[in-house]
């Protein structure tokens, strides 16, 4: 299992990374940024509360005492996250707004290393910091052909967007200590999402959406909140169980660069660069050796064999 679940992260990365496919087509609809994320975070709560109730009512069940650990996942985690990227994007190029994000890992390894005593080592550092190279050349930030469009204030807030998703981990991992179940805390982090974003909701640019077409419509709905809500959130949250928050970080945030790429060059025919595909196999890399067994380097064997 453990061996199995080193992929969870990744493949959470790359369907968070697929979030670009949805968001672009409703953009091209005229749903505003509040709308797309509200909507999703609706439809997939609605999709979690019907499995629930046939399959684990139990799992419905929290302590108030509790409520802070849903609050921090779904407000300051899920949505602060959104916020700050989607406002990221706004004002940088998105190239920039992606290598922002991939900081994620940083912020997600210092924090677990004071809350959880998770240890900060040289193995992590290297295959981090390899890792956003890779975002970097991935991301298309350095092709002399794109113009880089930037702001003081627009980096500020794009840290912050890392900062949010590694706070997504840390109260996911707090909640999970006290036992509640991957399904109980995504339910409830997207139900006050949810209720949070209520007032911003265009309600009649959704809904004109789903009536143009209903049956295709009402299909990509629901894929976006499965693809981009449900099933990454429930993959990252399973990989923290078995796993420090720093390492499911750095495999999470390298999926996404693979998602970018992909997807682009399937959806939108953007045929990627040689810089392109040098960053992908560079991320590639620095995730293997992050889910190498510690009997694969010298260093590690010297420390299992001390043991």
């Amino acid at each position: 299992m453990k061996k199995i679940v080193l992929i969870f992260p990744v493949i959470a990365g790359i369907l968070w990374g697929s979030a670009g496919v949805f968001v672009r087509i409703l953009n091209e609809f005229g749903m505003d940024r509040y709308t797309i994320l509200s909507t999703r975070m609706l439809v997939a709560s609605a999709i979690l509360l019907f499995a629930l109730l046939i399959f684990d009512r139990e799992k419905l069940k929290i302590k108030l005492k509790d409520i802070w650990l849903f609050l921090g996942s779904g407000i300051l985690g899920i949505l602060g996250l959104n916020f700050c990227y989607n406002e990221a994007v706004n004002q940088l190029t998105l190239s920039l707004a992606a290598i922002l994000l991939s900081l994620a890992p940083i912020f997600a390894m210092f924090l677990s290393a004071i809350l959880f005593r998770e240890k900060i080592t040289v193995k992590k550092i290297g295959c981090m910091l390899l890792a956003i190279v890779g975002c970097v050349l991935a991301s298309g930030a350095l092709d002399s052909s794109a113009g880089l469009k930037w702001s003081a204030g627009g980096i500020l807030i794009g840290i912050l967007s890392a900062f949010f998703c590694a706070l997504y981990g840390i109260f996911s991992k707090l909640a999970a200590n006290k036992g509640y179940s991957t399904y109980t805390i995504i339910f409830y982090s997207l139900l006050i999402i949810t209720i949070a974003l209520l007032p911003a909701t265009n309600w009649e640019t959704f809904t004109a959406f789903l009536q143009e077409s209903p049956a295709p419509n009402t299909l990509f709905a629901v894929a976006h909140s499965v693809c981009t809500s449900i099933f990454p959130y429930a993959l990252y949250s399973i990989a923290l169980l078995h796993m420090e928050n720093g390492k499911v970080s750095i495999l999470a945030g390298g999926g996404e660069p693979m998602a970018a790429v992909i997807m682009g060059a399937m959806f939108f025919s953007e045929i990627p660069t040689i810089l392109n595909i040098l960053g992908l196999i560079i991320t590639i890399t620095a995730l293997s050796l992050l889910c190498m067994s510690p009997k694969s380097t010298g260093a590690d064997i010297d420390k299992t064999q001390k043991s």
